[in-house]
Formats: C-alpha cells, sequence, structure tokens
C-alpha cells in the first residue's frame, strides 16, 4: 500500500438499482458501492461515491478538486446532467484529473465532449459470451491479466464505434454472436487521462468479476491525475530582450 492514497470519486446514475428488481437484486447498494468498496479493499485508493440525484450530481467543485480519477456510469439518463456541471468536469480532466468511462456512458455527455464524436456503436441485448483479448499487454492497465479472460453474459456493443483514433487500444473484444469490439481504450485530453472500458451492463453481475476488478484498479492507478493544473492562455512578457520589434 502507498502513503499517498489515489483519491478516487465513483458516479453513477444509481437509477437502475432502484427502479429495476433485477438490478437491485445484483447491486443493492448501487454499482458505484460496489466498484468503490473492490478499490477500497486494494488499499490505495480513497473512495467518494456521487449520484445522478445528489445536489449539484454530487459533482461540486469541492469534490472535483479533491478526485484524482473520476468513475462515470451512466445508461438512461444522459441528458438529465446538467451542462454546467460537464462543464466544470471537463475543466477539471483538462487540468490533469483522470476519467474513467464504463459502459453505456460512451453516450454520456462528458464522454462525447472530451472526444468530439458521438460514440455510437452497435448494440444487442441477448445474454451472450464476451471474449475479451489483451493485444497491449505492456500497458499499465492490462498488468497481471491473461491473454484473453470471459464473461459468460453480457451486452454486445460492436463496431463502428464512432470515437477519434484512441492513444492505445488495449482490449478487443469478441462475442458470441461475430461481433468485435474495441472495449478498452485510452484517450489524452490536457493533462487528462481517459480510459473508456465498455464491459459493465446493469443486468449482469460484471464488476464481481476479479478480471473486470483488477482492470479498474489497474486503471485508476494509470489515470490518477500527476498534474492539476489549468494553464489558461495567458498573455506573457519575452524572457529574452526583442531587439527586432517595431
Amino acid at each position: 500500500m502507498s502513503e499517498h492514497k489515489i483519491k478516487v470519486t465513483v458516479w453513477n446514475e444509481f437509477r437502475h438499482e432502484k427502479e429495476n428488481d433485477k438490478v437491485k437484486a445484483i447491486y443493492p447498494e448501487g454499482m458505484h458501492v460496489a466498484i468503490g468498496e473492490m478499490l477500497k479493499n486494494e488499499g490505495d485508493f480513497e473512495v467518494t461515491y456521487a449520484t445522478l440525484d445528489d445536489p449539484e450530481h454530487g459533482l461540486t467543485q469541492e469534490v472535483l478538486d479533491n478526485t484524482d480519477v473520476l468513475f462515470w456510469w451512466g445508461h438512461g439518463h444522459h441528458g438529465d446532467v446538467k451542462d454546467e456541471i460537464v462543464d466544470r468536469v471537463q475543466k477539471r480532466i483538462l487540468a490533469g484529473m483522470g476519467l474513467i468511462v464504463l459502459h453505456s456512458g460512451h453516450k454520456s455527455k462528458i464522454f462525447m465532449r472530451m472526444l468530439g464524436t458521438t460514440a455510437n456503436l452497435k448494440w444487442r441485448e441477448k445474454g451472450e459470451k464476451e471474449r475479451i483479448w489483451v493485444i497491449e499487454h505492456s500497458h499499465p492497465i492490462a498488468k497481471g491479466l491473461p491473454d484473453h479472460f470471459e464473461l459468460p453474459h453480457t451486452e454486445m456493443y460492436g463496431e463502428r464505434f464512432d470515437i477519434p483514433k484512441p492513444d492505445d487500444v488495449v482490449f478487443i473484444t469478441w462475442y458470441e454472436g461475430g461481433e468485435v469490439f474495441r472495449s478498452g481504450v485510452t484517450f489524452t485530453r490536457g493533462n487528462g487521462k481517459i480510459f473508456y472500458f465498455a464491459p459493465g451492463h446493469e443486468s449482469f453481475p460484471i464488476y464481481y468479476d476479479p478480471n473486470i476488478q483488477k482492470v479498474l484498479v489497474n486503471a485508476a492507478k494509470w489515470a490518477a491525475a500527476t498534474i492539476n493544473r489549468d494553464s489558461g492562455c495567458p498573455m506573457v512578457d519575452p524572457l529574452e530582450e526583442i531587439k527586432s520589434s517595431k
């Protein structure tokens, strides 16, 4: 365990767990708590929770200023997220805060804002098998993982995934129905690191899978802020005498 704990905020809509008995049975305290408690058990993380229905969606300036990595799980209520909160989160990412976007968070306002694309994809909910292939074993997010691992039941996300060219494609998924998907990709925006990870449909206990948990732990360590700096756009004086100016 490191002396300095990584400060993580896990954000979740936290509505499926209240509205759907099947989801509630899998995640009785919410997906955010399942993820957060797993991170706490690692010992390297200090975890805060935030949900859509909290004041300011739980993402006050104070919370964000004390966040090294923000996890984001959203699905059916992307439009309920206030634009001023998205602005606030975007500013913190550009200053250095890490962002980990999970599953259907690909259509969240913050993810599309940071990428500048629709993040559209194909999908199918049949509870089919998913095989996740590690294609960049040297990447920190893949540390300790086998060549591939499987989820027995999942929601299919298929190409084409409308995203810019990633910095790294760490994982590629094959689904039982035949599709493939870039299921784990990274981006850099300003001083902030972004990781998108597709597995995590609410109707299946995916966040209890040991390999999925390892990915999330690795991703949080990789994305943790190493700099917190809003560089702005200042006018500066020259360092040397300018003799050619008029």
